[in-house]
C-alpha cells in the first residue's frame, strides 16, 4: 500500500511521541527521493505514510547531523536513535 510499518523491539513499556506529533521521519518511493512523512503510533508499531509517495520502499527517521525535534522515546524517556530502512 502507501504505508509503511515499522516494529520494534525493547521498548520498555511502549513508544510515545514526546511533545506531541512524531516528527523527523521522512519516507521515498523506488526512486530513492525523500520528502517529509507523516508518522503516527498505532498498536505499538509506527505507521509512515506521505501522500507524495504512492509505493514506499524506504523510511529515514532524525537522520541529520544534529536531528533538532527528534520526539519518538519510550515510556521510560529514552529517545529513539536516528535510523535508516535503506542501504
Amino acid at each position: 500500500g502507501n504505508t509503511i510499518v515499522l516494529t520494534f523491539t525493547n521498548t520498555g513499556g511502549g513508544l510515545i511521541a514526546k511533545g506531541g506529533e512524531l516528527k523527523c521521519f521522512t519516507i521515498a518511493g523506488s526512486d530513492k527521493k525523500f520528502v517529509w512523512a507523516n508518522a503516527k503510533i498505532e498498536n505499538g508499531n509506527v505507521i509512515v505514510s506521505s501522500s507524495n509517495v504512492l509505493n514506499p520502499v524506504a523510511v529515514r527517521y532524525a537522520w541529520a547531523d544534529n536531528p533538532e525535534g527528534a520526539n519518538l522515546y519510550n515510556k521510560e524517556g529514552l529517545p529513539a536513535s536516528p535510523f535508516r530502512t535503506d542501504e
